[in-house]
């Protein structure tokens, strides 16, 4: 199926402090939603995500429930973050865990090539230490606790009280690289998006880069330095570079890396620091390429505070597809939020987002096609006639359509292409209105003319289906069993949708693509 383009995607590699929340699901189907579009665009298309296992935050968390730090991480992975990927009906190509034997192996080779090259070097540090991020704090990242932590300074995401650190530790020589950095970002400006967080990022540059501290000697749950055995690597230093591992980097077998890599990095806004400065100077200091993509989406709101699990505001993503199924929840956070911007969760959004887009939009489009073709011409599918202005219009809009959603879906914007592809759908129910076929079909002499005005909504519908197809796969699927011509609609060309001329028959559906939800229990909202 390739047609020798090649598109490589990667969410981040989530905590397994605690199981996932709507945030995370959020963020994984983002990344499948443009990975699933290019495969049916026949690029050479690979989807990876996984799990960070290793640091303080991992250790803390697995003494307190009376663990060891890998027990811990595997039960979190067998019990919450690989279900999450079915839960949301994630197709990843692969699942990388930082504990995996081909990680360490691969991050033990590239940590030995920047020793040797002579990028870290051993130093002594102290600084504002956030369990939370795994990150040393600059003093403007900091703010005043409040109830029980008022009159200490907070970590401004976690809102938790740093850790003043005092450690011997090795450094990157991170410094080194802030000229090629800003070289970077102004050479390829499409290299941080959206332009929010590449402003914010090319600021923080701008105001200097010290060394890094990348190893700790406080604590054991990490991969040792293989130089020094008394220290463990930074959890993030060791997180960054699975985007590498996973693909072979520091095996015998590299070829996936070789024609893969780079990659595109999807990631929420609050660790495109880590990803747009860190891991590119990581790699320039190594000689390989940088990525080719930082996209730092925006945060999900609950009564407009962002979701986090040490706060327990979190939803988890079962609550929702429980009652809407995965294909609702999949449009509706793709649809109702533009990726790159924070955006608010609410039940009474998405409830009416599923009634009046889905059930009463696509879905009752699709039934009444396939029913009619069914009531009027025993299900066959007949030849068009002679096409008129409105006929014409819909064929043309289906291009069109076509065309401008694959183009916002390469701009990283699914929720324009899916605002794209509605055009067609409400444009459908329209033409079906004015056309009025159950009155054609009253009239004999009007035989031909009711063949064209339905066949030319089968041909708009497979259109939709097809373009819709990588957001919603269950809905589209169990369509295209009844319209298209076999196989799966997974194997239809995206961008070329348009092109597609129906089947010989359309076999009546066994049921609404989106059921009647009478009620929504509000959980956790």
């Amino acid at each position: 199926m390739s047609d020798g383009s090649s598109f490589s995607i990667t969410t981040p590699i989530f905590y397994v402090n605690d199981v996932p929340h709507i945030g995370h699901a959020y963020t994984e189907v983002a990344a499948d939603v443009l990975a699933r579009w290019h495969r049916q665009r026949g690029d050479d298309t690979w989807l990876l995500t996984g799990t960070d296992e290793h640091g303080q935050k991992i250790l803390r968390t697995a003494s307190a429930n009376e663990v060891t730090p890998k027990e811990w991480a595997d039960r979190l992975v067998t019990e919450a973050w690989k279900p999450l990927l079915d839960t949301v009906d994630v197709a990843n190509d692969d699942f990388i865990r930082t504990t995996d034997e081909r990680h360490e192996r691969g991050v033990t080779a590239f940590l030995q090539k920047l020793y040797d090259d002579g990028y870290i070097y051993a130093g002594e540090f102290e600084g504002f230490y956030c369990v939370g991020c795994e990150e040393y704090k600059q003093p403007s990242d900091l703010v005043s606790g409040t109830g029980a932590y008022e009159g200490q300074q907070v970590c401004a995401i976690h809102s938790i009280p740093v850790e003043v650190l005092s450690e011997r530790n090795y450094f990157f020589r991170m410094s080194d690289f802030e000229q090629r950095l800003l070289d970077l970002y102004e050479s390829n400006p499409e290299f941080i998006q959206p332009d929010s967080v590449r402003n914010e990022i090319i600021s923080f540059v701008k105001q200097g880069l010290r060394d890094l501290s990348i190893s700790r000697s406080s604590f054991d749950w990490g991969i040792t330095i293989p130089w020094d055995s008394d220290h463990v690597l930074y959890v993030w230093f060791d997180a960054l570079l699975n985007y590498v591992t996973a693909l072979g980097y520091g095996s015998d077998d590299d070829e996936a890396f070789q024609r893969l890599w780079p990659s595109v990095h999807i990631v929420g806004k609050d660790i495109a620091r880590f990803h747009a400065v860190i891991w590119p100077a990581m790699l320039m200091a190594a000689g390989l390429p940088v990525p080719k993509r930082v996209f730092g989406h925006g945060w999900l709101l609950v009564g407009g505070e962002k979701m986090s699990k040490s706060k327990l505001t979190g939803i988890a993503p079962s609550e929702i597809t429980d009652t809407f199924g995965s294909d609702a929840f999949r449009y509706y956070f793709l649809r109702a939020i533009t990726f790159g911007q924070d955006g608010n969760f609410s039940w009474e959004d998405i409830s009416a987002r599923y009634q009046s887009e889905l059930a009463n939009g696509f879905g009752n489009l699709a039934s009444r096609i396939v029913a009619m073709l069914n009531r009027y011409f025993d299900g066959a599918v007949p030849a068009r006639g002679p096409l008129t202005a409105a006929d014409e219009a819909i064929d043309a809009l289906a291009k069109s359509v076509t065309e401008r959603a694959d183009a916002s879906i390469a701009e990283f914007a699914p929720h324009d292409a899916i605002a794209t592809i509605w055009e067609l759908v409400d444009a459908l129910n329209g033409y079906i209105t004015e056309q009025e076929p159950w009155a054609l079909a009253k009239d004999d002499a009007q035989r031909e003319r009711l063949a064209t005005v339905l066949v030319t909504a089968l041909r708009g519908l497979g259109t939709v289906a097809v373009l819709i197809s990588p957001v919603m796969p269950k809905a589209t699927e169990k369509l295209w069993a009844s319209i298209g011509a076999g196989g799966s609609i997974a194997e239809q060309r995206v961008d070329r949708a348009w092109e597609w001329q129906g089947a010989d028959t359309a076999v009546p559906l066994e049921s609404g693509l989106f059921p009647r939800i009478e009620q929504v229990e509000q959980g956790a909202a």
